[in-house]
């Protein structure tokens, strides 16, 4: 017997019962109790504050407000999904667009080098965001892989207003995160940064120097923020 399994099978036999874990309270990092717009509110709060951009759009203008957004910044070739209903969207959005729309469901070693090198900007959808930490959260998939949102210089995020929780701890439990994860649940809180040795902070040094957040909001909601 391995002295790991030695070291096990004492544990189990324990004389007083197998180790149960104690018991947590919780209360600390959930039941905060916010309005949708105190959610909404200091959600922004916390990602302007780290020079994240936000957007307020409504769900049926929407991909207006992303043509605006794309010309102001001046991308001209844009990375996005098929698949997902947000990227299915912004494609019909930008078909008469001046915005060359790039292909991402490909093997990455084909088009690893036409990513790092000539794409403007990545579009993503977005699982939700928490208001405590201004921070969006996604699970990549095949149609929106990871690196959608971590290589381009422009990372433009498409978050539905509703889906801003108070904490990390109340999307764990809202969407089940224990029964299920992806190998990479990705949490963002602004744009790429890093400071060296002098304290000088840097944008864009790892990841997008530039992190856009359109907000779609039901029609009186988007009305209410403007």
């Amino acid at each position: 017997m391995s002295a790991r399994n030695a070291i096990l099978k004492r544990l189990r036999e324990r004389a007083d019962g197998p180790l149960r874990p104690p018991e947590c309270d919780f209360a600390v990092v959930t039941e905060r109790g916010w309005s949708p717009d105190e959610r909404l509110a200091r959600f922004e709060r916390c990602i302007t504050s780290v020079h994240g951009e936000v957007v307020h759009t409504s769900r049926e203008e929407w991909g207006d407000a992303l043509a605006r957004v794309l010309a102001d910044k001046g991308v001209r070739r844009l990375a996005l999904g098929r698949e997902h209903p947000v990227a299915a969207e912004a494609r019909r959005a930008l078909a008469d667009a001046d915005v060359a729309l790039v292909d991402v469901d490909r093997d990455i070693e084909v088009w690893q080098q036409e990513q790092f090198e000539r794409v403007d900007a990545g579009l993503t959808s977005m699982g939700g965001a928490i208001a405590e930490t201004g921070s969006l959260w996604l699970w990549p998939t095949p149609d929106e892989p990871r690196l959608l949102s971590l290589v381009p210089p422009i990372h433009v995020a498409v978050l539905d207003a509703e889906t801003i929780e108070d904490t990390f701890f109340d999307v764990i439990e809202r969407h089940g995160w224990a029964s299920g994860m992806p190998t990479n649940a990705l949490l963002i809180s602004g744009p790429s940064k890093t400071a060296d040795i002098e304290q000088t902070l840097a944008y864009g040094v790892h990841g997008p120097r530039e992190l856009v957040v359109l907000v779609r909001h039901v029609e009186a909601d988007a009305e209410d923020s403007q």
